[in-house]
């Protein structure tokens, strides 16, 4: 069974979109999405340099835009099998139901695997994502904040020590990785007093404490947007990283991408529902890397594929013949 997995922010890197305008229609799509979310996608994705796709409301973007047309290029049929799917979310999620077991998404990576499901449009997911990235970068802006990834050690220990810092175990990503936030005398402190068995702490390229309290002034701008936002059930199963749970229902998604702005993601629980679920392969769109990195680790004997560029799509699509499972054949939650 085939899982598809999107990155969250600190995977982008400068000029990573360059490749993808090679392919036919990405250039006009690209055009299209950045009328709609209000940044040049195309500037950005490919001549912004390393500062300038750190901040938060130009990286979530471009890191949705990039999913979606690295996801797109993978599944270049809609369900009657004409060309251009994906022109409709039911087109796009069709095409990715008759090949995939599961969809989930790493922070704001979950609002493109909610597209890949179904749940949003395309032209949704970028107006919600455009102020998603600003919501929280003027949160972020109202205190010096920042997020450091903690390799090693044992996770209770690691979160007792952080939570006696007063940091937060923002993102336990399981095979060994938490990302602790707070404030940047906190992480100061975490660097110089690393917990037993830790090897070592890796401040990440982001700008603030994200999924922490030091979030909530952008879960009340979100909630505003989102109350009139469309939001569809899933079609195929989309499992969320607040808790590792498949969701069934559109309104549920909406209210849990606004709450997990400033709550901790759950990745390790996710691949547990995975593993639960009978994955045997994982492809993370583009820009991947991170996500199969840690599932190489937490998942042994799981095949896993980074789409990084548009070289990876031969090997994805055999990847995709060998493990591809319909949902009705996956087994149930």
């Amino acid at each position: 069974m085939l899982v598809l997995v999107a990155p969250g922010q600190g995977a982008q890197k400068p000029g990573f979109l360059t490749p993808w305008l090679d392919l036919p229609g990405v250039t006009e799509r690209l055009t299209w999405w950045s009328a709609v979310s209000g940044l040049d996608l195309i500037h950005y994705g490919t001549k912004a340099d390393e500062e300038e796709i750190r901040d938060t409301a130009v990286a979530q973007p471009l890191l949705v835009a990039a999913a979606l047309v690295s996801a797109r290029a993978l599944f270049p049929k809609d369900a009657a099998g004409a060309e251009g799917a994906g022109n409709s979310a039911e087109g796009f999620s069709e095409s990715a139901r008759a090949v995939l077991g599961a969809t989930a998404g790493h922070s704001v990576g979950e609002i493109a695997a909610a597209t890949v499901a179904g749940v949003l449009t395309e032209e949704t997911a970028m107006v919600l994502v455009r102020r998603r990235g600003l919501a929280m970068a003027e949160a972020a802006a109202q205190a010096e904040t920042g997020m450091s990834a903690v390799l090693g050690g044992e996770q209770d220990d690691m979160v007792a020590h952080l939570t006696k810092l007063g940091l937060t175990p923002a993102n336990v990503n399981g095979a060994g990785q938490i990302v602790a936030a707070g404030t940047v005398e906190q992480l100061a402190a975490l660097a110089a007093d690393k917990p037993e068995g830790v090897r070592r702490v890796v401040p990440l390229a982001v700008a603030g404490a994200f999924h922490t309290d030091h979030m909530a002034p952008a879960v009340s701008a979100l909630d505003t947007l989102v109350a009139g936002a469309p939001f569809a059930d899933p079609r195929l199963p989309y499992v969320s990283n607040r808790d590792g749970q498949v969701v069934t229902s559109g309104a549920e998604i909406a209210q849990r991408l606004v709450a997990q702005v400033s709550n901790p993601v759950r990745w390790d629980l996710c691949m547990e529902t995975f593993q639960r679920l009978g994955a045997t392969a994982i492809i993370e769109v583009a820009p991947g890397g991170t996500l199969v990195g840690i599932a190489k680790r937490a998942l042994p004997g799981v095949k896993t594929l980074a789409l990084k560029t548009p070289d990876d799509l031969e090997a994805a699509r055999a990847l995709i013949a060998e493990h591809a499972v319909p949902v009705a054949d996956t087994p149930a939650e």
